[in-house]
């Protein structure tokens, strides 16, 4: 994409295993990224079937100066979500972003279902598709060792991979991209697992020619030194993302126990600081970033009678902390990371997985289902038994598993316990109580996702509640994400790139835009985003928000539903304003 206004994409139909390579001249305006992808979706998807439909597209996209900055990291995956039946959206860093760029394409359309298990090898120009029987049914961690050490991946590589979840297409399952980063939220590994395709494993060796290195390095030691010489992301490589803990607990903002509570007794016990003391081994980075915030942290479990351990070493954060720990009751660092072992080795999403494991254990609480269902007396607190559940969900191994497989939202209109299945719109959520703002952010935002709009983020920064005010900030948010998710930018990074710094990165690499431009592509692309979801049939306004949510406290106490109500309606408003100006 570089210096040209022509956009190389990938097709691949697993069906007939026909390869095709465009270069497309009517998708620059779209900058790559988050733009390019709903724009390859909105050509490719069949609306009119089901999600796994073989028919039916993943699209993987990378930015138009992915892979020469720093912190432009990430690659987006965009598809219909087989959890929610709307619009998908998933982002992982790792090197897959730079390896899709050496590789040669700005993006990859995958459709059609494979005759037998297979993988795919991007190599380049170089792509086929090969056997995976073999290593069907293995682990997602199994399947990236096997295929490094047979030489299929070598030198600068990304292996993408789903586990057993993926294959028994549990609607959560996650895609797990270079060992410790992931396209987790929203079902991507039971679309591939749909397709019987188990890898995809991505290499190349092009080079980025910079026309005029001078500017372009200058600015690149600009960004560069923000990061390294100033505080700006020092948050992010201390405790990371698990500093939120004791600050989100101290708000009274933590779903705890299936949000029964919004504080967690054993918050300290589990805190960022507690990890770091116990259990943190190393911090490692995605290809192209100095930070280093993915935190890895390390527990031994027994293998054998007698003395023998091993040692497990799993990437944490502040989410499945809380997915994984306070919203399952459980205190202590080493069985958080037991739990997030199982959903690694699995191929889960680690907070669709707790949440469904929270409403499992309050339906059992409650007499809504039986032990004869669940298999084990779920309770809060029990490590043992949930991760036994993790490995019984993954498989489906009974009819209540199956149900539950298809997210908390299915099981609870199948079983029951509506009220208390923590979900919007069939998106499990996030491990924020803040207020008004999140759970409005969280049902209009394109993904269901706190990345969308940050809803959350808005709740703790005002002090006079602001209705009209709050969704202004809730939509402005979104649309400036859309732009930074053109370029795939790490959002840790949000404040680093702003206007000033893009409009400088971009004309360094060869595009001259404005800031106005900016607006109009983000614009663009929020709107592609926005007429794909209707054409999916989505309308925020129909939405129905679990009795939960206002009946816990949220940190400005209880919630009023006819508020969360009219900020929607206000919301959808000013998406039809958008729309409207059919840019």
């Amino acid at each position: 994409m570089f210096y040209e206004k022509t956009t190389k994409v990938l097709y691949i139909d697993l069906s007939t295993s026909k390869i095709e390579i465009k270069q497309r001249t009517d998708l620059s305006e779209f900058l790559g990224g988050v733009g390019l992808a709903s724009k390859l979706l909105e050509e490719t998807m069949r609306p009119e079937l089901p999600p796994l439909a073989s028919e039916q597209p993943m699209i993987l996209a990378i930015g138009a100066i992915s892979g020469i900055y720093p912190l432009i990291t990430k690659t987006v995956a965009m598809f219909i979500s087989p959890l929610t039946g709307e619009l998908g959206e998933s982002y992982a860093g790792g090197r897959l972003a730079l390896a899709l760029s050496m590789a040669g394409f700005d993006a990859v359309v995958i459709h059609g279902k494979a005759p037998r298990p297979s993988y795919i090898a991007i190599d380049g120009g170089n792509v086929t598709i090969k056997d995976a029987r073999p290593i069907w049914g293995m682990d997602s961690d199994v399947v990236g060792q096997f295929l490094r050490d047979s030489g299929e991946a070598s030198g600068k590589r990304s292996i993408l991979r789903i586990g057993p979840a993926g294959e028994k297409m549990v609607k959560f399952a996650s895609v797990c991209v270079d060992t410790y980063r992931h396209f987790g939220r929203l079902g991507l590994g039971a679309l591939m697992g749909s397709k019987l395709l188990k890898a995809i494993i991505v290499t190349g060796d092009k080079t980025t020619k910079i026309k005029d290195f001078k500017d372009y390095f200058k600015t690149y030691q600009s960004i560069f030194k923000a990061v390294t010489d100033t505080d700006l992301m020092s948050k992010y490589h201390d405790l990371g993302t698990t500093i939120n803990v004791k600050v989100i607990n101290a708000l009274g903002a933590l779903p705890t126990k299936n949000l029964t509570v919004n504080r967690f007794e054993g918050a300290d016990q589990i805190s960022g600081e507690a990890f770091g003391e116990k259990n943190l081994v190393r911090k490692i980075a995605c290809t192209g970033c100095p930070v280093g915030c993915i935190h890895i942290g390390q527990f031994r479990r027994k293998f054998d009678e007698g003395y023998d351990y091993e040692s497990v070493s799993v990437a944490y954060d502040y989410e499945l902390i809380y997915s994984l720990g306070t919203l399952l009751g459980i205190s202590k660092t080493d069985d958080v990371l037991q739990l997030i072992e199982a959903v690694e080795k699995t191929g889960m999403d680690a907070i669709s997985t707790g949440v469904a494991l929270a409403w499992a254990t309050e339906s059992l609480m409650q007499g809504i289902v039986t032990e004869t269902e669940t298999l084990l007396p779920l309770t809060f607190g029990d490590t043992e038994n949930y991760y036994k559940a993790i490995l019984n969900l993954a498989s489906r191994i009974n009819p209540f598993y199956q149900t539950l497989g298809e997210g908390t939202r299915f099981a609870g209109a199948a079983y029951g316990g509506e009220e208390f299945a923590l979900q919007v719109a069939g998106n499990e959520i996030p491990g924020y109580h803040t207020g008004y703002a999140n759970l409005t952010g969280l049902t209009v935002g394109a993904r269901h996702s706190h990345l969308c709009n940050a809803g959350y983020a808005v709740d703790q920064s005002i002090k006079t509640f602001d209705e009209k005010k709050a969704v202004a900030s809730l939509f402005d948010e979104e649309l400036e994400r859309c732009l930074l998710n053109s370029l795939v930018i790490c959002l840790f990074a949000r404040k680093l790139y702003n206007r000033e710094t893009v409009l400088k990165a971009l004309q360094a690499a060869g595009y001259p835009l404005t800031d106005d431009h900016l607006t109009t592509i983000a614009k663009r692309i929020y709107s592609t985003k926005l007429q794909l979801k209707e054409k999916l049939g989505f309308d925020p306004r129909k939405v129905e928000l679990p009795k939960r949510f206002f009946k816990t406290p949220s940190m400005h106490g209880p919630l009023d539903s006819s508020v969360v109500e009219r900020m929607i309606n206000h919301y959808a408003e000013k998406c039809s304003q958008l729309l409207a100006e059919k840019i």
